[in-house]
């Protein structure tokens, strides 16, 4: 017996998880899904999202530990199987209030050398609303 097709929802990152919308998967397995940002920051700008809708970062408990590590984890193998690197990339999350999408979501940017003005203010390191995946583990 097969299930039956997910119900559209008001999260568009949920959708995109359930194939309800024609995005890009460049990586999934039972944990995340892996797709481009819409409004890429560099050449390179990849978003690495939870399977199971987590509203934020604040939303996550010690119990998400892991899934957080293997959400940097998928992110930055995906950069080095791109040829891009590690010490050029601008890895992190919004902080709650400052997203725009109700689901957590990870940025792997890359080149960061190539980013605008305007991407490094909105992805500006470890600032008011947007932190590293360090200070996001360090909270669980």
């Amino acid at each position: 017996m097969s299930n039956p097709p997910a119900e559209k929802s008001s999260c568009i990152f949920c959708n995109i998880v359930n194939k309800l919308e024609d995005t890009e998967i460049l990586f999934e397995d039972d944990q995340v899904c892996v797709f481009r940002d819409i409004k890429p920051a560099s050449k390179f700008h990849i978003l690495t999202i939870p399977k199971r809708h987590i509203e934020d970062c604040k939303s996550l408990t010690s119990a998400d530990k892991e899934l957080v590590q293997h959400m940097l984890t998928v992110a930055q193998d995906l950069l080095q199987k791109n040829n891009l690197s590690l010490e050029d990339a601008r890895l992190g999350y919004h902080w709650p209030p400052f997203r725009s999408v109700h689901h957590l979501h990870l940025h792997a940017i890359a080149p960061e050398s190539e980013m605008g003005f305007i991407s490094r203010m909105v992805f500006k390191r470890d600032s008011f609303w947007f932190v590293s995946p360090d200070y996001v583990a360090s909270r669980l």
